[in-house]
């Protein structure tokens, strides 16, 4: 979180999870006669073979966390910083619990990260932010060279298939990074409502509102893969969600894997199959 960084208010922060000690230490990650336990596929698990990695364990990060609620000018666009430090304070608690578990199996990264939020019915300002994923590790001589250059295990949102791909074409996942901005989007005044009806015109206020956020979250998450020494990120996306706070205050949420090159000694073999052209002679 380059631009927000962590947060001031330690108030639980300092908390670590010890239910999954149990669950971790039969893991086969931990004890090699253990099982591994993942949320692979039949096909991705042949295909992470195939790539040269072995599962270890599924892997979680949890945080349940109150939003506040910050009041924004009625007329204004503008940013709800205290909310926006909110969702990354939540969010970053959740994938570093997550990390925690996957370095304590011996890994050397996490694919397949899925990143959500779960609501309950006995907490209506109350979010569970979810990080899960499966904790892997490259297997021969090449273990420990797929890490980050900070030589923590790397994170990606990318399916296996997609990281199969990646391999090959030489490069390797660095991290899961994000960029947010929660927003106050500005409202219409009667008489501007009034000017409009019937009229085809852009809503110049709206437009200029989103632009902003958007680029707020996007920039913040190329900082972020820069902070990582990531050469590049792929699979961006960017979600719109509005949760508790009323119609005009929404968060922008940018992800992505940021990616960099691997040197040629561990670039994936080349063994998928080449398209081919076929031509029928059926008249």
């Amino acid at each position: 979180m380059p631009l927000f960084g962590k947060s001031a208010d330690t108030g639980g922060s300092s908390w670590e999870p010890e239910a999954a000690g149990g669950r971790l230490a039969h893991t086969f990650g931990a004890d090699p006669a253990g099982v591994f336990t993942s949320d692979l596929s039949v096909s991705e698990y042949v295909l992470l073979g195939e790539a040269g990695f072995e599962p270890l364990g599924f892997v979680v990060g949890s945080s349940i966390y109150h939003i506040g609620l910050q009041i924004g000018k009625w007329s204004e666009n503008q940013e709800l910083q205290v909310l926006t430090q909110a969702m990354y304070n939540a969010r970053e608690l959740a994938m570093t619990r997550m990390q925690a578990e996957a370095e304590h199996l011996g890994a050397d990264g996490t694919v397949g990260v899925q990143l959500r939020m779960q609501a309950y019915v006995w907490g209506q300002d109350v979010l569970e932010f979810i990080a899960t994923g499966t904790a892997v590790k490259a297997t021969g001589s090449s273990s420990g060279a797929h890490r980050a250059p900070d030589g923590r295990a790397f994170t990606s949102d990318l399916s296996v298939q997609d990281f199969f791909r990646l391999l090959a074409a030489g490069a390797v996942p660095v991290a899961f990074v994000l960029g947010t901005c929660v927003y106050h989007i500005a409202h219409q005044s009667a008489f501007q409502a009034l000017r409009q009806t019937g009229q085809n015109q852009e809503m110049t206020t709206f437009t200029q509102g989103i632009y902003e956020a958007r680029e707020l979250a996007l920039s913040r998450m190329q900082a972020e893969a820069a902070e990582a020494r990531a050469s590049g990120i792929v699979g961006v996306t960017v979600g719109v969600f509005n949760h508790v706070w009323g119609e005009h205050a929404t968060e922008f949420l940018a992800t992505g894997t940021a990616i960099r090159q691997l040197g040629d000694e561990h670039r994936l073999a080349d063994t998928s199959p080449k398209p081919t052209f076929t031509l029928g002679l059926d008249l």
